[in-house]
C-alpha cells in the first residue's frame, strides 16, 4: 500500500494550522476551493486542511482522482470497532484453516504409506511439496491483492485450495496425492495478503494490536494440527486428513465471503462511481478506473518480481526472512520428528504423541500475552513523545531477547529426547514450549518491522518474507 494510503489521515494530512477563512473556504465537498490569492498565480487544489494537491489537478479530459481525505468515511479506516473485529475473526479463521492444512498432514504419513503400499519417507513428500509451493503461492497471489482487492483474491485462493482436497480424499494413488497437494499449496495467498489487511483498517501506531492477533492465529494453525492429527489417525481413516481440511475450508471461507472489501483503492473506486452515478460529482473517479491499461502484460511480470526484488534492494528483508524460514522449519521439522522421538525412545502412542504438541500451542499464546507489557509501553511513550517518536528499528528490541530462547530449545530438546532412564517425557516438551515461543517472537517481529517501514508495500514485503 502506498504511503498516503498507510500513514496518512484527515486529522494528520497538514501540518500547518487552518484559519477560520481557510476552514470556510476548504470544505472536503469542495475540494478545489482556494482563496482570491491562491487563485491568482495557481489552480492546484488543496484539502481541508490547507495542504496542496498537484495530483488532483483534472487532466485535459476533465477527469480527476477521488483522494483518500475526500472519503474518508467510506474506508476500512473509519469502520467501527465491532465491524474490525468481527473481520480481524474472519481472517484470523483463514490463518488457522490455511496453516492447518500444512500441520495436519504428517498424522497421515503412517496411514497413507500402509493404503498405497509405499515407505513413509515417500509419504511424507506429500508435507514436502505442499511446503515448496506454498511459498511460491504466497509470491504469487499477494501482489495482486494490491491490485484488484482483498476480497477476490482471497475467496478464489481459498475456492481454489478446497477444490485440490478432494482428489486428495478420494486419490486413487499416491501420485494423485502429491499433484493436488503441489496445487493446493500453490493455490494459498497465505499470511502474505491477510497480514495486508490490517494495513487496511488500522493507522501505524495502532497496527500493533491487531497484528499480534492474527500472527498468533497463524501460529496457532502451524501447530494445532499435530494436536488434531492424533485423533484423526487413531479414529478415522486416512481419507478423512483431507475431508476435515475441506471442512473447514469451506466454512471459513463461508465466514469471509459475507465479510466487506477493505482495500482503499477498491473502495475509492467504488464511491467514486457512486458520486458520477447520484450527480454529485460527475468528474470524479477511482485510481484505478484512470489506469490505462489497468494492467498490462509488461506491469504484471513486474508485480510478480516484485517479492523478489525486495531481497536484493532490500538486505533486512532477506535476513528477516531468512530468520523466520529457519525458525518455521523448525516448527514442521517438529511436526515429524514427533512421530519418531517420543513413540521410539518414549513408547508414547498416537494420542500421546498428539499432546506432545500441546506445550508448543500453549508457548504461542504465552508470547502473545508477553507482547502486552511493550504495547503497553510504547502506547504510552507516542503519546507523551508524539506518534514519529518509535522508529521501525525499535520493534525489533524483543526479538534481540526472545531469539535466544530457539538454540536454548534444540539444544535442550536434544540433550533430553534420549528417554527413560536418562530423561522424563516432560523435559523435551518444555525445551519445545521455548522453540515455539521464540518461533513466534521472531515471526512477529520481523513482521512488525516490515509493516512500520514506510519503504515498502506490506504486502509484498509481507510475501517475500514468506518466501
Amino acid at each position: 500500500m502506498g504511503s498516503e494510503s498507510r500513514h496518512s489521515s484527515p486529522a494528520r494530512a497538514g501540518s500547518q494550522p487552518v484559519s477560520e477563512k481557510d476552514t470556510d473556504q476548504h470544505q472536503p465537498s469542495m475540494p478545489f476551493a482556494a482563496s482570491d490569492d491562491e487563485k491568482s498565480h495557481t489552480d492546484v487544489p488543496v484539502d481541508p486542511n490547507g495542504v496542496h494537491h498537484p495530483s488532483m489537478v483534472p487532466d485535459p479530459d476533465g477527469k480527476r482522482e477521488l483522494r483518500e481525505w475526500e472519503c474518508w468515511d467510506k474506508l476500512a479506516y473509519s469502520w467501527p470497532k465491532w465491524k474490525k473485529a468481527m473481520y480481524l475473526a474472519s481472517i484470523a479463521g483463514i490463518q488457522i484453516s490455511m496453516n492447518f492444512n500444512t500441520s495436519v498432514y504428517p498424522s497421515a504419513v503412517n496411514p497413507v504409506a500402509e493404503h498405497f503400499g509405499i515407505s513413509a519417507q515417500a509419504a511424507r513428500v506429500g508435507q514436502m511439496i505442499y511446503l515448496v509451493f506454498y511459498s511460491f503461492g504466497c509470491e504469487l497471489w499477494a501482489p495482486w491483492s494490491e491490485e484488484f482487492g482483498r476480497w477476490p483474491i482471497l475467496q478464489l485462493s481459498m475456492f481454489l485450495i478446497n477444490i485440490w482436497e478432494i482428489p486428495c480424499s478420494v486419490a486413487p494413488n499416491f501420485g494423485t496425492i502429491v499433484v493436488c497437494r503441489a496445487l493446493g499449496g500453490l493455490s494459498t495467498a497465505g499470511g502474505s495478503v491477510t497480514l495486508g489487511l490490517i494495513a487496511d483498517m488500522y493507522e501505524p501506531e495502532t497496527q500493533h494490536w491487531p497484528l499480534c492477533f492474527i500472527v498468533l492465529s497463524s501460529t496457532i494453525g502451524t501447530s494445532i494440527g499435530g494436536v488434531i492429527g492424533g485423533p484423526i489417525e487413531r479414529y478415522l481413516t486416512w481419507q478423512w486428513n483431507f475431508w476435515i481440511q475441506l471442512i473447514f475450508g469451506v466454512v471459513v471461507q463461508a465466514v469471509h465471503f459475507f465479510m466487506p472489501e477493505s482495500r482503499a483503492t477498491i473502495l475509492i473506486d467504488r464511491e467514486a462511481k457512486r458520486r458520477r452515478e447520484t450527480g454529485e460529482d460527475p468528474n470524479v473517479y477511482g485510481p484505478n478506473e484512470l489506469k490505462k491499461p489497468r494492467i498490462s502484460l509488461k506491469e504484471a511480470g513486474k508485480i510478480w518480481l516484485r517479492p523478489f526484488e525486495m531481497f536484493i534492494r532490500e538486505p533486512i528483508v532477506l535476513l528477516l526472512s531468512l530468520l523466520s524460514g529457519f525458525s518455521d522449519a523448525l516448527i514442521f521439522t517438529f511436526l515429524e520428528a514427533f512421530n519418531v522421538t517420543f513413540p521410539n525412545n518414549f513408547g508414547f502412542g498416537t494420542l500421546e504423541v498428539a499432546w506432545a504438541f500441546i506445550p508448543i500451542n500453549a508457548s504461542y499464546f504465552f508470547t502473545y500475552f508477553l507482547y502486552w507489557p511493550w504495547f503497553w509501553r510504547d502506547d504510552h511513550l507516542r503519546k507523551k513523545n508524539g506518534p514519529d517518536w518509535m522508529t521501525p528499528e525499535r520493534r525489533l528490541k524483543p526479538l534481540l531477547l526472545l531469539a535466544l530462547f530457539e538454540p536454548i530449545g534444540l539444544f535442550g530438546f536434544a540433550w533430553t529426547c534420549m528417554g527413560p532412564p536418562q530423561t522424563h517425557w516432560i523435559a523435551p516438551m518444555i525445551f519445545s514450549f521455548l522453540v515455539g515461543l521464540a518461533n513466534f517472537a521472531i515471526y512477529y517481529s520481523s513482521v512488525d518491522y516490515m509493516r512500520d517501514e514506510g519503504q515498502v508495500l506490506e504486502e509484498v514485503a509481507a510475501s517475500a518474507w514468506g518466501l
